[in-house]
Order: structure tokens, then sequence, then C-alpha cells
């Protein structure tokens, strides 16, 4: 099946240097999301933003986000799963380091809300990778393992690999490439809907 990559980039966007862009440079059918403040980590935002990308593409979406643009997509991608094929999340942001706003206060006073509650706390429904680091600054990897777990996602440890970006040595990221093309693989064997129904209520779906 021929799908849209969606490309969604993380807090202060993916350069010219970050594999994201190495990625989008390859793969024909890339795109990437457009209508986002890079610099303003503002979850509803972002996933308006993400949901109107998802919308607007020709046909099923691969997204491929990375870092804070992973809550983004997540949150876009719950009530879009005739749409979202699969989703490829690389070093996802700690939920716990942003609120509604943006980023949250180093010294924050108890009860100062996070997105947490803003994001699935369920299955995606759809095929998803988490792709984590063992010494990623901005997320522990079991807090990501944790993430992984609640939505149903295949969790792929790459060991210290930092925040997965230009400062931690990926620009060109073979790996990631690899990894893309094995969820590309898996999409391509499941109809669009969700995987958590019972394949009757799939069919009656479509």
């Amino acid at each position: 099946m021929r799908y849209t990559i969606l490309i969604v980039p993380g807090f202060h966007g993916s350069g010219p240097a970050h594999w994201q862009s190495w990625l989008q440079d390859r793969v024909a059918q890339a795109r990437r999301v457009d209508g986002i403040d890079w610099e303003r980590p503002v979850l509803a935002d972002w996933a308006a933003a993400v949901g109107r990308s998802i919308d607007a593409a020709p046909g099923p979406v691969l997204v491929v986000a990375h870092s804070f643009g992973c809550l983004a997509s997540v949150r876009a991608a719950a009530r879009r799963q005739h749409r979202v094929a699969g989703l490829m999340l690389v070093a996802p942001a700690d939920p716990e380091r942003f609120g509604p706003a943006g980023l949250r206060d180093q010294d924050r006073e108890p009860g100062q809300q996070s997105v947490a509650a803003h994001i699935p706390d369920s299955p995606l429904g759809v095929p998803s990778l988490v792709v984590a680091s063992t010494n990623d600054p901005w997320v522990r990897l079991s807090s990501a393992a944790y993430w992984a777990d609640r939505w149903g996602s295949l969790l792929v440890n790459v060991g210290a690999a930092g925040h997965i970006n230009v400062d931690s040595g990926h620009g060109p990221w073979p790996r990631g490439l690899e990894l893309l093309d094995a969820l590309h693989a898996t999409c391509d064997g499941l109809p669009l809907g969700s995987i958590n129904e019972r394949p009757g209520q799939q069919a009656a779906a479509h």
C-alpha cells in the first residue's frame, strides 16, 4: 500500500542536519507537518496541526515523530485509526516535562499540571514503535517503556543514543530507515482501523 510518511519534529524543530530531514530526503512520499510554532510546545496546538496534516493526506499515513512531536502525534492519531496506518515514535519526550502551555518550570509547585492527562493512556489501536535510548536527557528509559506498554507499542531500545538527534550524532540514521521499513511491512498486511477490534468489527467498519 502507498502511504504518506508524515514527519513530525519535536521542540525546536528538526534542522537540515537532523535524521528526520535526512529521512525525508530519501522517502518519496514523505512530507513534514506544517502550521506548528516549534518554539512553543503547546500540546493542543501541535496535535491539531498534526491532525490537519493527517486529514489532508491523500491516503493512509505513517507517522514518524520525534520527542515532543510524539506526544502530539499520539493525541492526534487516537481518533484517526482509519487514517493512520502506524506510528514510529522516536525518543518521546517525558510528558511530565510539559504543561498545557509549554515547558513546565524546573522548580514546579506540587499540583502543577502536566500533559500526561491529555495523551492516550490505552492502546493506540494501530501498529507502533517506541524507539528509546538508555541515556536520553528528555526521558528515562523506564518512562518510555511505561508509555510503550500503555500504547501497545513495541519498545525498541537502541542503547546509549542520547536524545536521538543531531547532538547525539544522529544525522544520517540508517537504523531509523530500517525501522520505518519494518513498520511499513507490518502495516501492509493489515486493514486500516483499530487492531484492538475483533476481525468482524473491522469488517463492519469498512
